[in-house]
This record gives C-alpha cells, structure tokens and sequence, in this order.
C-alpha cells in the first residue's frame, strides 16, 4: 500500500514524468539485467530470458492542466492535458512542479445551468497581480491533481491511479519473477514504463518500434458498471482483474486473450471479460507496431476515471498482479 500511495501521490503529469520515473527506477534497480531512458523519456527495464520476446507496458504519466495566460489580476486560465473533465474541476486542489498550489474554480457569471466549459475556469494561486502571479508560474507551466490517497474499507481512493496503478502492478511482477527465479525463465522480458500515454499513447509508439516484441501487452485501468444508473458495462469493483477483448481502438489478439483466459482459470485467479466503448491503452499501438505484434491488456476496474477520486479495490490489483506473473513466466506458444 504504501508504494501505491508513494505512485499515486507523485507528480508526473504527461511531458513532465521524471520523478515518477525516478520513483519505479529506485524500486527495480538490481531486480533487472538493465535499466535505460529512451529518447522519449521511456523507462526500459530487460530481464533476460529464452524464449519469446515480449513487451508489457503501463503508463507513467496522469492527465494535467497547462497554463495559457495569466490576467491582471493573477488568475491563471488553462487547458487540459489529456482527458479532463471540466465539469469535476471545481475547487479542485492542483499543484505545479516547483510546488505552487492552486485552486480551479469558475466565473460567478457562468450559472449552474450552463454546461461547464474550460473557457469559464481559472486557478487561483493566492496571486494578487499578473507579476506575482509569474514569480510563481509562467504560461506553458502543468499543474496535476493534489490528492492524498486513502484506504476505504477494502477500497482505495487516490488520483493518477490510471496509471500507477499499471506502474505497481510491473514493479511488483519484477519482483516476484526475481524471487521464484531459478535459471532463466520462459520469456525474454522488457517492463516498459511508458510516457505521454495520456495525449496519444506516444511512448509506447516508439518504444514498441524499437524493442520490436514477439508479443505485446499492456497494464492500465478500465471503467465500471456498477455504480448507480451508470452506463452497462460488465466490470465491477472486486471481481478481479480484467481480461480485454475490446476497446475503441483494438481488438484483442486471441493468442492473449485465450492465454490470459487460461491461466487465470488454471490459477484460480478472478477475472472478467472486458469490452470498452470508450477510451483505449498503450496495447492498441503495440498491435500495429512494424508488422504487427499479438497483444493484449489487463486492467484493473476502476470507478471515477480521470477524477481527483478514483477508486479501486485492492484484491483487483492483486488479481491483475498475479495474472501478468503467470502470464509472462510461462512460454508463449
């Protein structure tokens, strides 16, 4: 728990992920064979193996807000970064990479009637004239969310759970390939922990081309079904780890999914069949990387997506945890 936390906490909005990196570097150093950033920011950890090459990803960075003017006054007007909704915006605490903490709010002319719009928010960073203000903040600065993650019940409530918690579910299966290691296992493994997911899947684009994989698969979030008069989705919060078949942007090879299907029965490991209409991961480009590459996602369910308050269960990400182990230590026929 308390590495989620220490992930979930973390600063690292899309283009700005290198404490997040330097976080999951300092938890898998010695565990792996070799450790590199590529060119686009990429952590690439190898773990050597016979068999198969295969790739698996989860995605560092969260979504954000970029500044685009600061007025007279020292309010700062800005634009998402990602998936942001503006509509759970208000009074929302941010904070930017040099620790300046703001708050979103929105134009008292703007009525609760209207549908909310990003051209009718600001942040308020306590600034009381545009040159305070850029003492602190300059246009083009990104500000996350600040949240402290919390443990309800069995559940736990944090922001940038999509996607730390992909990022724990790695370093996590790193360590236990490590542990019940013997010789060398089934597969030629690299752990990519991948940048810029959130406007466009872009670190795994190019990482993808150049590690070249047999097979492919990513680890994020997906949405539920099972909050009230939510759209019907069959994924709930505490069934296990999701097995995708379907998302906006792919379909999932059927050498994954029926390997994923498989061992989860063979294991006695929850699962769940995952269809999404909306939203995809960093799997959709793997596929069509080069010539093509077999691949696949498992998700962790996840209530709130893109919020300041996501939720999970954690006996879904032990689920997910446990499936990629079998997944990537046994050979791929």
């Amino acid at each position: 728990m308390q590495l989620i936390k220490r992930l979930c906490e973390a600063y690292g909005p899309t283009g700005r992920e290198d404490r997040i990196r330097d976080i999951i570097r300092s938890e898998i150093k010695g565990l792996v064979l070799s450790l590199k950033v590529d060119t686009m920011g990429n952590l690439i950890a190898h773990v050597p193996g016979k068999g198969s090459k295969v790739m698996v990803c989860a995605h560092m960075d969260e979504i954000g807000l970029i500044v685009t003017f600061v007025d007279r006054r020292g309010f700062l007007r800005f634009a998402p970064v990602g998936g942001v909704y503006a509509n759970r915006l208000v009074a929302a605490r941010v904070v930017f990479e040099n620790g300046t903490i703001g708050i979103v709010n929105q134009e008292t002319r703007n009525t609760q009637d209207q549908a909310l719009k990003f051209d009718k928010l600001f942040i308020d960073i306590g600034a009381s004239s545009k040159k305070s203000a850029e003492a602190k903040v300059q246009v083009g600065d990104i500000a996350a969310f600040q949240q402290t993650a919390l443990v309800v019940g069995r559940r736990l409530v944090a922001k940038a759970m999509d996607d730390r918690l992909g990022c724990y579910v790695l370093i996590e299966a790193i360590r236990r390939i490590k542990k019940k290691r013997t010789g060398r296992i089934g597969n030629n493994l690299y752990f990519v922990f991948t940048v810029q997911e959130e406007i466009g899947l872009r670190g795994a684009i190019t990482s993808t081309y150049g590690i070249q994989p047999d097979y492919g698969l990513s680890v994020d979030v997906t949405m539920t079904g099972d909050t009230p008069e939510c759209e019907k989705m069959a994924i709930q919060l505490g069934e296990g780890a999701a097995i995708k078949v379907r998302d906006r942007m792919m379909i999932t090879h059927p050498i994954i999914k029926n390997r994923l299907v498989s061992l989860a029965r063979r294991r006695r490991i929850p699962y769940q069949l995952e269809v999404l209409e909306w939203g995809t991961t960093d799997a959709a480009v793997m596929q069509i990387s080069r010539q093509g590459v077999p691949s696949g996602t498992i998700s962790v369910p996840l209530r709130y997506v893109h919020s300041t308050s996501e939720m999970a269960d954690l006996a879904d990400v032990e689920s997910a945890t446990r499936l990629l182990t079998e997944f990537l230590t046994c050979t791929i026929e």
